[in-house]
């Protein structure tokens, strides 16, 4: 999922720190979870969907390209 997360962040041509200003959570966060150096609460999973415009499901699917 922590790859997910950066291909699509990445796809949406938006730096972590603009994703992490959107979800209220700092640049080094969002940089950790996308390494999976750090696990999300669920509400921060879902608002991080909401902010790259996808459903959380697609954030846990390896298999799509957004």
């Amino acid at each position: 999922m922590a790859n997910r997360i950066r291909e699509i962040r990445i796809s949406r041509k938006m730096t972590q720190t603009e994703l992490g200003n959107l979800v209220g959570v700092s640049q080094p966060y969002i940089h950790d979870l996308e390494l999976g150096r750090r696990g999300a609460r669920l509400e921060t999973l879902q608002m991080i969907a909401k902010v790259l415009g996808v459903d959380i499901e697609e954030l846990k699917n390896t298999d799509t390209v957004a």
